[in-house]
């Protein structure tokens, strides 16, 4: 399908700079720009790109000003990010919607499934399950006993929801992902070895949460392990039993959060970062790739780094200290050299 520049100047209240009746029916990256597709430039090391790109329009911020020519239409709007991201959302939409049950798989007879369903091939359903609207269900989707799933909700192939959690509407969950598995409960014996804890929780997950392939997300050993309404989770991440993450938080990949640990609302937290158990994280806290948390942090908005974590500019410091140890140890010795010298 084609749009003009003129078309999505109007869709999102941008201004065109350049002929408004080029069209595009693609998009692609401002450096690989194709005739006939549509970029976007927001990040300004990226600017050089515009003056080169084959692309027929790029979407820009309504204060970027050009040193030179441009040869492509531009489309001015207040943030050129989230306009390409109400495009592709646009795009999406548009796709034709799989609807139906498909076979081989199963459905409980007791199960409640909402209008314009789809369930694929090889796709599990247990007893007393809910789905509601434009639920989708991908192939080789296990969803047990008990589960309630909200409104346009999408589990793509490969998710295993666990019996009794409940997920919001508008999430999506990406394949692999395993919701409600056992927490990591064991309890020393006196035979030297571990008896397993039953997990009897469940997981909670409120409205538009995503989260990325093969996540974890562990059912409580009592009560409910939660995730607060539009948390991100990337890729390859473990939540423990009992962890609640509040709200729009989002996480990198390979971060481990450990049980019973409370995450606050607005916060961003890197790639292979680690937080101890039962510790709690203050509201709109940042926290560096690779940090290790072993303390709660109670400081609202403060930025950490390193392992033990502290805070990022006392840390940028003391990094600069860390790479010239083993030059200033040379100097020490040297200097007890001149020191021993001085004393003969």
């Amino acid at each position: 399908m084609n749009f003009t520049a003129n078309d999505i100047a109007e869709f999102l209240n941008g201004e065109v700079d350049g002929d408004g009746a080029v069209s595009v029916n693609n998009v692609s990256r401002i450096e690989e720009g194709r005739e006939g597709t549509l970029s976007f430039l927001a990040n300004p090391k990226y600017a050089h790109f515009i003056y080169e790109t084959k692309s027929s329009i790029v979407l820009v911020n309504k204060d970027f000003v050009a040193d030179k020519e441009i040869a492509a239409t531009l489309i001015r709007v207040d943030d050129a990010y989230q306009a390409l991201a109400q495009l592709l959302e646009m795009y999406e939409q548009s796709k034709p919607q799989r609807v139906g049950v498909e076979q081989p798989s199963f459905v409980s007879k007791t199960a409640q499934v909402g209008e314009q369903v789809y369930i694929g091939a090889f796709a599990y359903v247990g007893s007393n399950v809910k789905l509601g609207k434009n639920v989708k269900l991908y192939p080789h989707v296990y969803v047990g006993d008990n589960v309630v799933i909200g409104d346009n909700t999408i589990l793509n192939s490969g998710v295993k929801v666990y019996e009794n959690c409940t997920i919001g509407a508008e999430c999506i969950f990406h394949s692999g992902v395993v919701i409600g598995g056992d927490g990591f409960g064991f309890a020393p014996s006196s035979a030297n070895d571990y008896k397993k804890v039953p997990q009897v929780g469940n997981v909670v997950i409120e409205d538009h949460v995503e989260i990325g392939a093969n996540t974890c997300v562990d059912r409580a050993t009592m009560g409910s392990t939660i995730i607060r309404k539009g948390v991100k989770l990337d890729n390859l991440i473990q939540v423990a039993h009992n962890v609640e993450i509040d709200e729009n938080t989002v996480i990198a990949a390979q971060t481990g959060i450990a049980g019973s640990s409370k995450v606050g609302k607005n916060c961003m937290i890197g790639g292979q970062v680690g937080l101890a158990g039962h510790l709690s994280i203050a509201d709109e806290v940042k926290i560096a790739a690779q940090s290790g948390i072993g303390r709660t942090i109670k400081k609202e908005g403060v930025v950490l780094q390193g392992s033990p974590a502290f805070e990022f500019g006392p840390y940028q410091k003391s990094y600069v200290l860390f790479k010239n140890l083993p030059k200033m140890r040379e100097q020490i010795i040297a200097l007890e050299k001149e020191l021993k010298e001085l004393k003969k």
